[in-house]
């Protein structure tokens, strides 16, 4: 059975709610689903995992350096992610605060990995964002990758 692990960092709980709210819908579509803030993962966690979704809040229009650290001891796995199902989302305190860039900093890191990394033709094409606590609308766009990120995971992964 296909299994995933979110992956987080968050300071005010906003990255955090987000966080539960994607892996209880990857649960409730049958890819049981491990929900751990950054600290509490270990880089072989991910190993253990077909799809690994990552969120950060956006600090200076970049991910998190916490999440950026974790990263960079992830190149001891370097290869042994591929094919694996990644995703990402953020959130930031404005608008024009570069959440689009951080989760592209995210999913560019999850490509270099061989991830495969799906868009999204409605909502939030990239991943998730929240600007502050994250409302309904974001949590619905969190439900949603949530389902997607499960869906594809089954048909890869069995």
């Amino acid at each position: 059975m296909a299994t995933g692990l979110v992956i987080y960092y968050s300071r005010s709980g906003n990255t955090q709610q987000m966080a539960k709210t994607i892996a209880e819908a990857m649960n409730q579509a049958d890819v049981p689903t491990k929900c751990k803030s950054v600290e509490e993962v270990k880089i072989n966690d991910m190993l253990e995992a077909d799809a690994i979704v990552v969120g950060t809040p956006t600090y200076y229009g970049r991910m998190a350096g916490t999440i950026a650290q974790f990263f960079d001891e992830s190149v001891s796995k370097h290869g042994k992610l591929d094919g694996k199902v990644g995703a990402a989302f953020s959130s930031s305190a404005n608008i024009g605060g570069g959440n689009e860039i951080a989760i592209i900093n995210v999913i560019t890191t999850l490509l270099v990995h061989g991830m495969i990394v799906q868009g999204d033709p409605q909502g939030d094409h990239f991943g998730p964002v929240s600007v502050g606590k994250p409302n309904e609308k974001v949590l619905s766009q969190c439900t949603r990758r949530g389902r997607r990120i499960a869906e594809l995971t089954r048909q890869l992964h069995g």
